[in-house]
């Protein structure tokens, strides 16, 4: 049974398709290294730019020391000893209004590239009476020693500031780097006056920011009421974090977005006050105190925001995508090919099945190295359309004819399209291709109905009938010879 000849071929057209498998598997790691290339590179960016960037603030605080004589010991060895305590008085804004524009500039390296952000802000913050930044003594007798009060900026890389200009009450205040805050360290900062603790009619006070940074903008609600209004160039946006934008719209030319959010529905005050990390936005390396490092739980973070700005059709995650297709690519082109040897009465050797998934492998790594200097869409037409003329006219010559190689190398196209219409879905990519392969199913099982595959297995001559033994018959008696009339005598005459 296993020497049959249908059965050889069998499991040599297996040994192709593991074969032509460990090629994909070669393939999809090509696309993985690119990926981890493109990763490497906004990494290089953000090093030598400024990484992803976060505005939290402003705040004001100012740094208190308390400080109180205990007595220690007993009768020659009493004495009094100093004790102290370190603590942050904090005051948030009861209003605070930002108004964004990120106009985007693109960065490379190399083939790879990455979209950095220049930001233009302009800040409004109101706070009320600042009772906060007035000392409460915890000790009797204690003596208390306050720092100025600092107003602060926070950004997640201080390296993308370029300019600030920062105005208190009408009054333009000189900015120094900086925050002097023992957890959000980058950013910038002014000194106030020590006639600002305690004041009851408040502060109003407006900053103007350029920043840049790359791929991603994140802010931290501070305000009891907090407004953030954005606009970009850029028309793919990803909006993250804790809280999505009250009003948003997209458009081919870019978007805006604008967040409207209250202290009665976000805890960053607390978070902040608390000294929460700010886990997005910034480096997750862990080697900044600002940020947390990967892993983080929510718990762990203050409240915030963001907008990541992502390129959508980028090559590498599609051509990854398009790789974990070509499995069923080569089982629908081997199953078409056997169909017309079945139906056609042909006969293709294993070798040219080989040749075949060998063709059809080629285009993803085509789509991969054309994607890094073409636009995708562009890449995807020229791939595809080398391979189905490549497959079309060897399929006319391995099937015997044009009439028979075109409409496989025109099935083979439709799967290409079948294939960019699912790398471009996102949502509805699995019932797609679920119905396809359905339908594709469907058509050879209504083809193969009438194949009797045990005759199949039994070999190609027809099974003999049995037939009668042949009729012995007794053999003939010789034919009786004729009487020869006597010769007549001389003597007689």
């Amino acid at each position: 049974m296993f020497k049959h000849p249908l059965f050889t071929k069998l499991a040599a057209l297996a040994a192709i398709t593991v074969l032509l498998l460990f090629g994909l598997g070669m393939i999809e790691d090509v696309v993985r290294d690119r990926l981890r290339y493109r990763s490497i590179t906004a990494q290089s960016v953000a090093e030598s730019l400024a990484g992803p960037q976060t505005l939290m603030g402003p705040m004001i605080h100012s740094a208190c020391v308390e400080s109180w004589e205990v007595e220690t010991g007993k009768g020659d060895e009493r004495r009094m000893v100093e004790q102290r305590r370190e603590f942050l008085l904090t005051a948030m804004p009861e209003q605070l209004k930002l108004s964004t524009g990120a106009a985007m500039e693109e960065r490379a390296r190399g083939l790879h590239k990455v979209n950095t952000f220049n930001l233009k802000a302009h800040v409004t913050a109101q706070w009320g009476p600042l009772a906060s930044l007035v000392p409460q003594s915890s000790m009797k007798n204690s003596r208390m020693h306050c720092g100025a009060p600092i107003v602060m900026m926070a950004v997640g890389d201080a390296r993308g500031i370029r300019t600030a200009q920062f105005t208190l009450d009408s009054q333009t205040l000189a900015l120094k780097p900086g925050t002097f805050h023992p957890t959000y360290s980058r950013g910038l900062h002014a000194a106030l006056p020590e006639s600002v603790r305690g004041k009851a009619d408040g502060l109003t006070a407006t900053l103007d920011l350029e920043l840049v940074g790359t791929e991603r903008l994140a802010f931290v609600p501070l305000g009891g009421n907090t407004e953030v209004q954005m606009t970009s160039s850029w028309p793919h946006p990803s909006f993250g974090g804790r809280f999505l934008p009250a009003e948003r719209e997209v458009k081919k030319t870019g978007f805006s977005a604008q967040w409207r959010l209250s202290s009665l529905a976000t805890t960053a005050q607390a978070d902040i006050a608390n000294g929460k990390h700010i886990c997005l936005g910034g480096s997750d390396d862990g080697n900044h105190s600002d940020y947390v490092p990967g892993g983080a739980t929510p718990g762990d973070c203050a409240d915030s925001f963001s907008v990541a700005f992502i390129d959508p059709v980028n090559p590498y995650s599609l051509s990854d995508r398009a790789t974990k297709y070509g499995v069923l690519f080569i089982a629908l082109t081997f199953v078409a090919v056997g169909l017309f040897e079945l139906m056609k009465k042909l006969r293709v050797h294993p070798v040219q099945y080989l040749l075949v998934g060998s063709a059809l492998c080629s285009f993803f790594l085509l789509l991969v190295s054309l994607s890094e200097h073409l636009p995708f869409g562009i890449s995807y037409a020229v791939a595809a359309s080398a391979c189905v003329l490549l497959l079309a006219y060897y399929a006319s010559h391995m099937l015997g004819g044009v009439a028979r190689g075109i409409p496989l190398g025109g099935g083979i196209a439709v799967l290409y399209g079948l294939l960019y219409v699912l790398l471009q879905l996102e949502q509805t990519a699995l019932v797609v291709g679920a119905i396809a392969l359905f339908l594709v199913l469907a058509a050879v099982m209504v083809a193969t109905r009438k194949v009797n595959w045990y005759g199949l297995s039994q070999g190609n001559t027809p099974p003999r009938r049995p037939t009668a033994p042949p009729e012995v018959r007794p053999p003939a008696p010789p034919a009786a010879r004729p009487a020869t009339p006597p010769t007549p005598s001389v003597n007689a005459a």
